[in-house]
């Protein structure tokens, strides 16, 4: 080769021998790059960091704000709110609570619920897509709450700014749009009104209008809404919210699709069992009416579904719905808590339990979104923890006080083993 070479250049000028030389490269560079590049993934390695890892940062640094097992040692041997002000000032509600004349239960639950959504629009604002639209996700779950009450409250008549009030600020709409709601007339044509009006416009509008449709198969249209119970409406819209989460999810794919779609599955079948046992004692329990209309408020999703959700539908009592439970491991466990009803355990209870330990290892995981939703549920729990030790000094049952459930605490059951083995 070298001596061919050497010839060549006798025989040519450089510079043919150079441009001879740069076309090679380019044809072996156009060769290179002609295998396409890996497509990247919200839990890709090479990628995430570059456009999710300030946002992750963020939240993964807020995990350091929950209270800790001391802070509710603390909480928990308070005499009277003063105090409870005073522990939780040096904390990280210090800043919340600062403005705060005289400390009641919701007045400590309204400043908490501001801190988060001030916490969590700010992660919004970091966010793109397709983060962004995942956050976005979370709050329409508290969008169809807020409908949902504007819905019950106007037609029990209760005052609109009283309304407004109640209504989650993760979930709010314009002003102009909230005040909107109350002023349908309650006859099938405004009914009609209100969502042609109003609900089309929010980001919830496609679950109302996926609703009306599925109603309209059974009902008139226009009559649907006057008919239908306000909490089978909210059950419904809920479930498609449930359906169409999961379908974004399962096409991020990587981490997100196998961590946050297992808290979406136990989420739709937590849904599932609440309906079937809430349903005792009402129309919905009626034979003719489990396997169409309370079988239509399950979600298509679930460790329950299909099989599961399909022995629900003909369950007609608590006895009926243990015997079910009882073939699946997950929930054998939760349905016995409540049936032996131990240490005042409620089944919901043994829910929250459940949540909190599957959202806290959302946290172990790296590259994936489930650590934002898994954020802002266990402040949420934190928040109802906040709200029992308060209302339980205020009401002087302080033998009731330890009844919560701590986050990320090193006391908790699924860590005690862990725990006891470690010091060994």
């Amino acid at each position: 080769d070298l001596q061919l070479l050497c010839i060549v250049q006798e025989q040519c000028p450089c510079e043919t021998i150079q441009h001879r030389q740069y076309s090679t490269i380019l044809s072996i560079q156009n060769t290179t790059m002609a295998t396409p590049a890996p497509k990247s993934g919200p839990g890709n390695l090479a990628t995430f960091n570059i456009l999710h890892g300030f946002p992750e940062a963020l939240v993964r640094g807020m995990r350091s704000s929950f209270l800790a097992d001391a802070d509710y040692h603390h909480l928990t041997q308070c005499e009277t709110l003063d105090d409870v002000r005073l522990n939780l000032s040096e904390t990280d509600y210090m800043d919340a609570l600062a403005d705060m004349g005289t400390l009641i239960p919701t007045g400590l639950q309204k400043a908490a619920v501001e801190k988060l959504v001030t916490e969590f629009k700010y992660l919004r604002t970091q966010a793109i897509e397709p983060l962004s639209t995942f956050l976005d996700f979370i709050t329409y779950e508290y969008m169809i709450e807020n409908v949902m009450l504007l819905l019950k409250g106007t037609l029990s008549g209760r005052d609109i700014n009283e309304l407004i009030a109640q209504c989650h600020p993760l979930g709010m709409f314009k002003e102009s749009t909230m005040r909107s709601i109350p002023t349908f007339e309650s006859t099938p044509r405004g009914y009609q009104d209100l969502y042609q009006t109003v609900l089309v416009d929010t980001p919830v509008g496609p679950y109302f209008a996926q609703f009306l449709q599925e109603s309209s198969d059974r009902s008139e249209v226009s009559n649907v809404l006057e008919e239908v119970e306000i909490e089978i409406i909210k059950s419904s819209l809920i479930k498609y919210w449930i359906e169409d989460f999961a379908k974004f999810v399962d096409a991020l794919g990587g981490e997100t699709a196998v961590i946050m779609g297992d808290l979406l599955k136990v989420r739709a079948d937590t849904n599932a069992i609440n309906i079937t046992l809430n349903s005792f004692g009402t129309p919905l329990n009626e034979p003719a009416m489990r396997a169409s209309d309370r079988k239509r408020l399950y979600p298509s999703v679930g460790h329950l579904y299909p099989a599961g959700t399909s022995m629900l539908a003909d369950v007609g009592d608590e006895d009926e719905l243990g015997r079910v439970l009882e073939l699946f491991p997950m929930y054998s466990s939760i349905w016995n808590v409540h049936a032996a009803g131990s240490d005042g355990k409620s089944i919901d209870d043994a829910f929250y339990e459940r949540d909190v330990q599957m959202l806290e290892l959302a946290f172990e995981g790296q590259m994936h979104y489930a650590s934002f939703y898994a954020y802002v549920k266990l402040k949420e729990q934190e928040i109802r923890n906040l709200v029992w030790i308060s209302e339980c000094i205020l009401q002087q049952q302080k033998e009731e006080i330890h009844k919560f459930v701590p986050v990320f605490s090193f006391n908790a059951p699924w860590r005690a083993g862990s725990n006891k083995h470690s010091r060994r």
